[in-house]
């Protein structure tokens, strides 16, 4: 079975390297932005030859309608012209340009959906490594920049038990890729860490039998999974009310230099929630590896804002962020993200099935049919897991059973629990 973890690194940068990384973040940005740029109005910009369909998606909007979303394509016209104008190496090149794809396809699903976006466009002084731009030893890093390798040694705490320490220590856990982010004067390494472990006396059949790990998604928990862990949003609803103040009060200034630094905050709030929602999407992939879950089921998120009325702005770009997060992340070990219609997920009973208005109050739920009662966001997450069920049995869909991932066994289609097969011996 494979692992998954994300260490943050602080890292001891030596005298000289602030400089060279600082250049190279803003020319990994500019490799960004420049194809977000072609990207977003690809269509203008791509001769049609006779017989030939440009790759890109039609949706509807205000704009010309076409957006690039090829990484190939995108690659193939930009590469020469990016090497050209900055001192990356072309690994890094290729990173930014398929960053930025990755962003228009983002904001081509919220199109297609009838939502309102605009071009992406990366500020935050962040570039992504993987092994062919970044060579990771147990103790420091050597990362390509513009002016060749710069070595950076490692900032970590003395307990071997605590994070990152007890990752990069163990010699079963390896580098697969890193983001280096520049925040509050300091370097840091967000590093994505593996590690294998075979798992002994797993029949075929057993692994055949695939799970889905159910999501909700909540104000007051960021996510809940169907195995009943939950992330608590305690924190980013802390640090969304601290900004907002910050806001307000620059704002009763009204002077330029009040403006300046209302940007900056809005920089600094991007930077925080992005580290929280990328430790939280490793956390759930983590959660699905670990379950042996072929899916990772989400709630369809284009009437979020109608579906949880108390949600602010944040919470719901919050929300989306985390899903592309997951979306992206997940592929890697070969798990699908999905969205189900979230219609009843939080009035039915994930026991029975019956549904009803007074059967969920506030965080609480209890079934006025069966009694069951439990966590409602809990609750939701299990249903949501079963609607998804329910969507690929009507579709006729065959092959091996699939059931929702629970704490301890799992529910079928029927919403009939199975406990574990040490509970049933």
């Amino acid at each position: 079975m494979e692992y998954c973890r994300t260490a943050v690194i602080k890292l001891d940068t030596p005298e000289g390297a602030d400089k060279s990384l600082r250049e190279t973040v803003e020319e990994f940005k500019h490799c960004a932005n420049t194809a977000s740029e072609w990207c977003w109005h690809g269509r203008r910009q791509i001769p049609q030859e006779s017989g030939c369909q440009p790759e890109t998606r039609r949706v509807s909007g205000d704009d010309d309608g076409y957006h690039v979303t090829s990484k190939a394509k995108a690659e193939r016209a930009l590469y020469d012209r990016l090497r050209d104008e900055t001192d990356l190496t072309a690994n890094l090149v290729q990173k930014g340009i398929r960053r930025a794809v990755e962003a228009v396809k983002s904001g081509v699903e919220r199109l297609k959906r009838g939502e309102n976006t605009s071009q992406p466009h990366f500020s935050a002084d962040s570039a992504v490594y993987d092994k062919r731009s970044a060579t990771f030893h147990r103790d420091h890093v050597s990362l390509s920049t513009v002016d060749g390798r710069v070595e950076c040694d490692y900032i970590l705490p003395d307990d071997s038990e605590t994070p990152p320490t007890k990752y990069i220590s163990d010699e079963d856990f390896e580098f697969r890729m890193a983001h280096l982010q520049h925040r509050d004067g300091d370097w840091y390494l967000h590093a994505s860490m593996r590690k294998v472990e075979a798992r002994e006396g797993t029949s075929e059949s057993e692994s055949k039998h695939r799970t889905v790990l159910g999501v909700d998604l909540g104000v007051n928990n960021l996510a809940v999974a169907s195995t009943g862990r939950f992330w608590s949003a305690d924190e980013f609803n802390h640090w969304r009310r601290e900004y907002e103040k910050r806001r307000a009060s620059l704002q009763q200034c009204g002077s330029r230099h009040a403006h300046e630094n209302i940007e900056s905050v809005g920089q600094k709030e991007y930077g925080r929630f992005e580290i929280y929602l990328h430790t939280v999407a490793n956390e759930l992939i983590e959660e699905a590896v670990e379950n042996d879950c072929s899916h990772i089921v989400f709630e369809d998120l284009t009437h979020i804002r109608e579906n949880i009325p108390e949600a602010t702005w944040q919470h719901v770009w919050a929300f989306r962020r985390l899903y592309e997060y997951v979306e992206y992340k997940a592929e890697e070990h070969g798990i699908e993200t999905v969205q189900v219609d979230p219609r009843n997920t939080s009035k039915r009973c994930s026991t029975c099935g019956f549904t009803h208005d007074d059967n969920r109050h506030q965080e609480s739920f209890e079934c006025q049919k069966c009694g069951y009662g439990n966590h409602a966001d809990y609750n939701a997450a299990k249903n949501i897991g079963l609607q998804y069920l329910r969507r690929r049995q009507n579709a006729g869909d065959g092959g091996a059973s699939v059931d929702v991932r629970l704490n301890r066994g799992t529910l079928n289609v029927s919403g009939e629990y199975v406990p574990p097969a040490s509970i049933e011996a």
